[in-house]
């Protein structure tokens, strides 16, 4: 690594943030570790124009720390349904049910103890301690890892432990000697990952903006701009089948919360069929309604049901792309006159105008958004 490369990064950075790096964020310039580490998790996964609108949201919703750690899961999940990914929600629960248990409700400066909490890692803890306390503790998200990788030519597969352990060596080597430029500093790293050394628009190919590693960046002047980081050939996503029942009495419809840690885990949704191989279109067959049914709710209803209605009509078919997997949910839909009840809180039977309070699955969610739409126009008319 060149010494006079090292000794000048941060200062490159933290100039070139002045000029052209993002400002007006909402969670920008707060030093309140809890508003920091919601920002944070918020962030993971999910695009910046979308953490706009919901940032602001969830703050208001859960203020504190204190306020979120009380707050039923079933509220988190709900505030949270459309951002994916919602292991991040229950984690958020969790760790501020830690932070109010194990620190009197007062978030640590240490990384060390910031990565010990339920959905914190390394590279949040250190986001959290240099955004909030100062400390300098490095990041190494993906952004910065491609920065890293191709300024330093960083050779081999960013997910191997080796190349890894040679990022975050690299990553604490660079930090400012003064801990005062931690914030603007690290918010550099993330904006210019974000920004202009972007995965395939970088500003060095093609853009009139000058780059402020463009004479030191090995990958430019080796130009290997777009072959580094090396990347890892993905296999073909999964597809799956699935058939969901869209049960409905008058104006509410029956939900059943999924187990904590499947898909979706501790949301609200649809019964369904467990999961198969995706089939040709022309081979998908109805399936028995008491197959269905058996699978999904408890068994001493089911003959109640199937008495109640023996048909089951075909709604939409609705594709959902996960990270890593593909779920082609076909909607059959009954009616019942009368609800049935039942004994096991996590089936319950939900009205339209409280689907609110409950977190859905974001498919499920516009399906039944739009179904309560639907009656509520047949009710006007």
């Amino acid at each position: 690594m060149s010494k006079a490369l090292s000794d000048t990064f941060a200062a490159r950075l933290i100039a070139w943030h002045g000029h052209s790096g993002r400002s007006g964020l909402p969670w920008q310039g707060n030093r309140d570790p809890y508003a920091v580490w919601v920002s944070e998790i918020m962030l993971q996964q999910t695009q910046v124009t979308t953490v706009l609108e919901r940032y602001p949201r969830f703050m208001k919703r859960f203020p504190t720390v204190k306020k979120l750690a009380a707050a039923d899961i079933d509220e988190v999940l709900a505030e949270w349904a459309g951002l994916g990914y919602y292991s991040r929600a229950r984690n958020l629960h969790t760790c501020a049910q830690q932070v109010m248990q194990e620190f009197s409700g007062k978030f640590p400066s240490d990384p060390a103890l910031l990565e010990q909490l339920k959905g914190i890692g390394r590279s949040t803890a250190g986001a959290i301690a240099a955004f909030a306390f100062h400390e300098r503790a490095p990041i190494l998200d993906a952004n910065v890892k491609r920065i890293l990788a191709r300024v330093f030519a960083v050779e081999g597969s960013i997910q191997d432990k080796v190349v890894n352990d040679r990022l975050w060596q690299l990553a604490t080597a660079l930090l400012p000697n003064d801990p005062q430029d931690m914030p603007v500093y690290t918010q550099a790293l993330m904006d210019f990952g974000a920004t202009w050394c972007t995965a395939r628009k970088p500003v060095c190919l093609g853009s009139e903006r000058k780059c402020p590693f463009e004479k030191a960046c090995q990958a430019n002047l080796s130009d290997q701009v777009l072959a580094l980081p090396q990347k890892v050939v993905k296999a073909k996503s999964p597809e799956f089948d699935s058939d969901m029942v869209l049960i409905r009495s008058g104006n509410s419809v029956l939900l059943q919360k999924r187990p904590s840690k499947a898909i979706w885990g501790g949301l609200w949704c649809l019964p369904e069929s467990a999961w198969r191989p995706k089939a040709p279109q022309a081979l998908r067959a109805p399936p028995a309604l008491e197959q269905l049914l058996v699978a999904t709710l408890p068994q001493e209803k089911v003959g109640r049901l199937l008495k109640s209605c023996q048909q089951l009509f075909q709604g939409e078919q609705i594709k959902h792309v996960f990270t890593h997997r593909r779920l082609w949910m076909q909607i059959w839909e009954l009616d019942f006159i009368k609800p049935l009840e039942f004994s096991n809180p996590d089936v319950q039977w939900v009205a339209l105008n409280q689907l609110g309070r409950y977190g859905l699955p974001q498919p499920i969610k516009i399906l039944l958004q739009g179904l309560s739409q639907a009656r509520d126009g047949d009710l006007k008319n």
